[in-house]
């Protein structure tokens, strides 16, 4: 199908067909051809991704996937009643022994430089909202489920018992939100970048560099090291500690962090995202194979709730961040965990 969309959308005739992470891919010589489903995506915000794609690519990141302009100059395509992009790399790069820390503040420094507004994609100084808005609704399902449980359903009992825990853990991380933005001023490297939807280890690739412009949102920079460290931290809850010491002391060997980074940082991770995810995808979803695994990774984390309440409560400590220096309060309940 990719070549046939590229030859017809394109005017470029591609050779083998293959798979590429979650999508289909084909190459010319060296240069490497990645179809994504843009559906989700309103033309704005693709134009939008092209621009900040560009910008990267312009300042020096060669790993950049890039939009490729079909034969009318647009970074997308109609195709079959679909819209799709084709995201182009001139080469691929294998990633090896990476100092994850360091690339993502060069990355962030390049973001920082994008000389427009970015509108349809900025999440800058949105997360109170926005963690108001899912914590609202999921206490309305909770209220709803309250009268209807049945005793029959063990995710439906284990959201129920844990719910009122999680959503105290919410409203200190909003409350954490609100007290940062009166108390702290920001600094120059605190102003919006690219970020990621959700970096994780698997985002810029597997074994090869590609920095997909669709995993993009632009926003503060310690959204990306909050989740790069609550992903670290749930893949192995005994191991974790080095790691993220190492990606801090990476990544502020190029922007060393302001107290209000630190801060935001610290709501971050203070709000229990895995919790709202696991919970959203589970009465998301039909699948039953998918339900079984969610009502496992549920039990999973209430068992775990008093290690997170340990690494939250001496994530300062744990991270060596200048923490008495600067007097950046920890929730009270949390000092003596």
């Amino acid at each position: 199908m990719i070549r046939r969309l590229l030859k017809d959308k394109y005017g470029i005739n591609a050779d083998e067909e293959f798979r590429l992470g979650n999508y289909n891919a084909c190459k010319k010589q060296d240069e490497v051809y990645i179809l994504v489903p843009a559906g989700h995506m309103g033309e704005g915000e693709i134009e939008e991704l092209d621009r900040i794609a560009e910008h990267l690519k312009t300042s020096g990141d060669r790993n950049i996937a890039h939009f490729l302009k079909t034969t009318e100059g647009k970074p997308f395509s109609e195709w079959e009643d679909a819209r799709y992009a084709v995201l182009n790399n001139e080469r691929l790069q294998l990633r090896k022994n990476e100092q994850i820390g360091r690339k993502l503040a060069k990355f962030h420094y390049r973001g920082r430089s994008v000389s427009f507004a970015v509108e349809k994609t900025s999440r800058i100084g949105q997360w109170k909202k926005l963690w108001e808005t899912r914590l609202d609704q999921m206490e309305r399902v909770w209220n709803e489920m309250l009268f209807q449980f049945d005793g029959e359903n063990d995710f439906d009992r284990l959201f129920l018992e844990s719910f009122p825990y999680y959503m105290g853990l919410a409203e200190n991380a909003i409350q954490y939100i609100v007290d940062t933005e009166y108390d702290d001023e920001p600094y120059m490297t605190d102003s919006g970048t690219v970020c990621h939807v959700r970096l994780s280890s698997k985002s810029w690739g597997d074994q090869y560099y590609i920095k997909n412009p669709f995993d993009w949102v632009f926003d503060h920079a310690t959204r990306d090291l909050a989740e790069w460290t609550r992903e670290k931290y749930f893949h192995n809850i005994k191991t974790y500690e080095p790691d993220l010491r190492q990606f801090i002391k990476e990544y502020e060997s190029v922007t060393p962090l302001s107290p209000f980074s630190w801060r935001l940082y610290y709501a971050r991770i203070l709000f229990p995202l895995h919790y709202f995810e696991c919970v959203e995808a589970y009465y998301g979803t039909s699948s039953e194979q998918l339900r079984n695994m969610l009502k496992e990774k549920m039990e999973k984390y209430l068992q775990q709730s008093g290690d997170y309440e340990r690494f939250v409560g001496n994530f300062f400590e744990l991270s060596e961040s200048p923490l008495q220096q600067w007097n950046i309060p920890i929730p009270e309940w949390l000092i003596s965990k």
